[in-house]
């Protein structure tokens, strides 16, 4: 017999259920409580979703984080779980969870844009390895990502959906390319999100946006049904607000899919259970060149987080890493470039097209080249582990996430519009991907001009566990992960120049 909505008010108002909170309070959850609300009949999947739905309704004029609002498909599913609630089945701890996704991931029938014009009417015929896995574990997608256009940029200031907008500060970056999914996390649009991750496109949005962010191993979370930007460094994983969130995200994400050649076939653990392990027994290490030139809040915040991870470890001492010169490949940057050249022409040929091309982008290379970097990508991966953390001694490598504060969107759009090189800071996350190391990033200040910093975390090969929880204990000590943007929905959003509007989407990539 089918559950009737009045039913469903009847029977948890006769188990104890709460008095119904506010939309904005039940969004404003972390996805454990929110989890934990669903188990206990306290709230509906349904409930959670309209209020969800209410935010993104109210925000996203303001952050442009959405490409694709899936309203109806959302509530759908949000009605079948909550049937499913009632009849006391439960498929974990994401059931009923509102969960956003990159455009640049595949949900079938709804369309896939990677940011682009080209991609505009793209609908996917069926979901992406993740997003499947989502489904399965009772989580509701409420919609698609904004996102920097085919996830090549650190800013998503381009995109023909137009800029991400930072929740902090309208006028600035999101950071990218997973720019939408980062503020739509910290503007509690949904409990969490997924992003990809080639060089920093997780991690430096999740930084810039105030949020927890966390690369896996390469290979420990399948790429099949994402938009490519380069197989052989592309990772995905979640975004979330705490560690205990992303956690229970990659647990469903994470395991073996035969059909992704990039797939590691390893034992899945507890990734939950193993956070709570104490991390007195750890040892930190410090690579010197990720602290060169830190802007002085960032300085400040990670001398701050540095003095208590000491506390909580036994220590910290200065590592080397191993450097792609080593292996032949004759720059720091040279796989990343290498790669884009080589698999881009893939790409292409599968109707993905390659971002730059034309216009200042990566060369295509000859094939050789290609195959030379690929080997050497792969042997800096087989020795990072034993090089750095048996060798060296330490458990983690410790740096800052990104090394400077978001910048204006108008100024990132001017320098494209006039080729005026910005010449950021060095980045701090492209080489671990590059070495294919499990990372997070979580919150670990608040500048005085009121913008988020992070504080970046890393293991060996498979090391997610102990990662996640050395991140656990910093978070249960510190409260920089529960401040909140003081975006207000009346807020004015800054209307870009013509010079700056015109570098949005295509016009700068194609």
């Amino acid at each position: 017999m089918e559950t009737t909505r009045r039913d469903f008010l009847a029977l948890t108002a006769a188990a104890g259920m709460l008095a119904a909170a506010p939309h904005d309070d039940l969004a404003a959850m972390t996805l454990k409580q929110a989890s934990q609300a669903i188990r206990s009949r306290k709230v509906s999947p349904v409930e959670l979703t309209e209020a969800c739905l209410e935010r993104i309704a109210a925000y996203n004029p303001k952050i442009n984080a959405w490409i694709t609002v899936m309203r109806e498909q959302a509530m759908e599913q949000a009605r079948a779980l909550e049937k499913e609630q009632v009849a006391g089945r439960f498929r974990g701890p994401l059931h009923g969870i509102p969960i956003g996704l990159k455009d640049n991931i595949d949900c079938a029938g709804v369309r896939t844009t990677a940011g682009s014009r080209t991609l505009a009417g793209n609908v996917a015929s069926e979901d992406a390895e993740v997003t499947r896995r989502l489904k399965a574990a009772g989580a509701v997608i409420v919609g698609k990502c904004n996102m920097h256009i085919f996830a090549a940029g650190a800013t998503s200031a381009v995109s023909y959906f137009g800029p991400v907008r930072n929740p902090w500060n309208l006028e600035l970056i999101a950071g990218g390319s997973s720019g939408g999914s980062a503020a739509a996390v910290a503007m509690d649009n949904c409990y969490a999100a997924l992003g990809t991750d080639t060089g920093g496109s997780i991690r430096t949005p999740s930084a810039m946006c105030g949020v927890t962010g966390f690369k896996p191993t390469y290979g420990r979370v399948s790429i099949r049904g994402i938009v490519p930007l380069t197989w052989s460094l592309d990772h995905c994983g979640p975004i979330a607000r705490t560690v205990e969130d992303t956690a229970a995200v990659l647990q469903v994400l994470a395991g073996y899919d035969p059909l992704d050649v990039q797939s590691i076939d390893y034992p899945v653990p507890d990734y939950s259970q193993g956070i709570g392990a104490p991390v007195a027994q750890f040892r930190l290490g410090i690579p010197p060149q990720f602290y060169d030139g830190l802007e002085e809040p960032v300085a400040r915040a990670m001398d701050e987080a540095m003095t208590l991870l000491k506390k909580m470890t036994r220590g910290a001492r200065e590592v080397e890493l191993p450097s792609i010169l080593d292996t032949g490949a004759g720059s720091e940057g040279a796989v990343f470039r290498q790669m884009l050249g080589g698999e881009f022409v893939v790409g292409e040929e599968a109707s993905t097209p390659p971002p730059g091309a034309g216009a200042g982008g990566p060369p295509a290379g000859r094939a050789v080249d290609y195959i030379r970097q690929w080997r050497n990508l792969r042997l800096v991966r087989r020795i990072v582990g034993e090089e750095v953390f048996k060798k060296q001694n330490v458990d983690f490598l410790i740096t800052p996430t990104i090394r400077e504060l978001p910048w204006p969107i108008e100024e990132e759009l001017d320098r494209l519009a006039n080729a005026h090189p910005r010449n950021p800071k060095p980045g701090n996350t492209r080489s671990l991907d590059d070495y294919g190391l499990p990372t997070i990033t979580v919150p670990c200040g608040i500048s005085s001009s009121g913008l988020p910093i992070g504080l970046q975390i890393s293991g060996p090969p498979l090391g997610e566990v102990n990662v996640l929880a050395l991140a656990y204990a910093y978070q249960s000590a510190t409260d920089w992960h529960t401040r909140k943007p003081p975006l207000k929905p009346d807020a004015k959003v800054p209307v870009l120049s013509k010079t700056a509007a015109s570098q949005t989407g295509e016009s700068v990539t194609r």
